[in-house]
């Protein structure tokens, strides 16, 4: 890629400490049935600060049914009334159960109220364990301020409790357990039925126009790869680590079963000289609205040498920043971090949708998504776009939703890189490589699949003997 990526590594290094933090898309929650026969939960909250610079809801979840309960199975969600204009970050401070094993996400109301039209959500992944009957999960010293560290109001917050200064019971924050509300009571107007469970068709959608690629071609040099559309990147520039070389001969294929796989490895010997990128983008910005989808083996370990290094493993898309500020710039990212970087000191997967930004001095508007847990492994991606919101998912599960203010204004191209923010995260000499491997790439134009439709489509085309299709007319 050219100028549209070189401004990557400020962007996103920046973007930690500015991004508009997103959350998952689901209904508000009322206080119902308990998720299972004998699994219940209760919310205990203290404040710990009253001040005007960040909110601080500390939070206990409590086992008081007679079952363990997964942690994993498990949201919580603390509901307040946004400043005009403003966009919040997620803090963890201190937690017993490790703040690693605790996320955090904001959503928005379907029902505005007077004190209340965001919430953040707090869940756990499977490291957090399971609850057991009577226990609590300790102190969870969470925190979120606004994303320029302007002052906030908490006075008109519905879930903030200025004379809880000791934890107990509150049912103005909520929790459910597999999707079912569990405890609390949600702002008026938002009270939700049960969560049901995803049962969206497994046909594929009716024919429209699609581009899918199998990647089955026989190495970086195969004229195939150009023909249909692909560019196997070359020139030098951002992101990463300066004086790095982008490298075709990197790029490799080869059959894994009966598929095949389209292989990134980027290497280092701990010098800038000496380390090799690697990108794979379409050579035409066609893709707008619809669904865009891959298969993609992200890796937490090096193939071989010291492992550390702070890698970005992704699937994106993107077009061409024209101005400072232009507010025609799209972007939107899967971006694995397997030994994190950017502040983060472990392993973390984002979601990032963009409007815009300004490279000096910095300014951005964006959104993310993030879970801290390790993703290494063969997942589904699948990203939606149309006119209402962004959706993300990985492995048919919603991981993140977007807001409309993020849509796309312009075309864009479809991406696939690694490469290392720095390196400082292993500072050996040591040579190592680490892969990202690609199964399939699908956008279906114009069209919302849910992810089994998208399972379903690649199913078709693999059935139909079709390694490749681009039906997508130009822009």
């Amino acid at each position: 890629m050219s100028d549209q990526t070189r401004t990557r590594t400020v962007r996103l290094r920046a973007a930690l400490a500015v991004a508009a933090v997103t959350g998952l898309g689901a209904t508000a929650l009322t206080a119902l049935p308990a998720a299972a026969a004998g699994e219940a939960v209760t919310v205990r909250y203290r404040q710990s600060a009253t001040g005007s610079d960040q909110a601080e809801p500390w939070l206990k979840v409590v086992n008081t049914g007679t079952t363990g309960v997964p942690l994993s199975q498990v949201k919580v969600r603390y509901y307040f009334k946004a400043d005009a204009g403003a966009s919040y970050t997620y803090a963890c401070s201190w937690a017993v159960k490790g703040c690693a094993h605790i996320t955090g996400t904001f959503g928005t109301l379907a029902n505005p109220t007077a004190t209340a039209d965001r919430y953040l959500e707090v869940g756990f992944t499977a490291g957090a364990g399971t609850l057991a009957p009577g226990a609590d999960t300790g102190d969870m010293q969470l925190r979120f301020h606004r994303s320029n560290w302007q002052p906030l109001n908490q006075s008109d917050d519905y879930s903030f409790g200025p004379a809880q200064t000791a934890y107990a019971d509150w049912t103005k924050v909520t929790a459910t357990v597999g999707g079912v509300p569990v405890w609390g009571t949600a702002p008026a107007g938002n009270e939700p039925t049960p969560t049901p469970t995803p049962t969206g068709p497994t046909t594929p959608p009716p024919t429209g126009a699609a581009l899918f690629d199998d990647f089955d071609y026989t190495g970086h040099t195969d004229p195939a790869i150009g023909a249909h559309g692909w560019s196997v990147r070359s020139n030098a520039g951002g992101p990463g680590v300066p004086g790095a070389t982008w490298a075709p001969e990197n790029v490799t294929f080869a059959k894994e079963g009966t598929n095949s796989i389209m292989n990134l490895r980027t290497s280092t010997a701990g010098t800038g000289e000496s380390t090799r990128h690697t990108e794979v983008l379409t050579k035409a910005t066609k893709f707008r609205n619809g669904t865009y989808a891959a298969r993609v083996r992200f890796s937490d370990a090096p193939v071989s040498g010291p492992d550390g290094d702070r890698v970005v493993q992704t699937f994106f898309t993107i077009n061409d920043l024209k101005a400072p500020m232009a507010d025609d710039y799209a972007e939107y990212d899967f971006e694995y971090l397997p030994n994190g970087g950017w502040g983060e000191p472990a392993n973390i997967l984002y979601t990032t949708s963009w409007e815009t930004y300004r490279p000096d001095p910095w300014e951005a508007v964006n959104q993310h998504s993030e879970v801290r847990a390790s993703y290494a492994g063969w997942h589904d991606l699948v990203l939606t776009i149309d006119g209402d919101s962004i959706v993300y998912y990985v492995d048919g599960q919603e991981f993140g939703r977007h807001d409309a203010r993020y849509l796309p204004e312009r075309p864009m191209s479809i991406n696939f890189n690694q490469w290392l923010i720095d390196l400082a995260g292993q500072t050996s000499t040591t040579p190592r490589s680490y892969d990202q491997k690609v199964d399939y790439v699908l956008h279906v134009k114009d069209q919302v699949l849910t992810p089994a439709q998208v399972a379903a489509k690649v199913a078709a085309y693999r059935s139909a003997g079709t390694a490749f299709e681009d039906t997508v007319p130009a822009s």
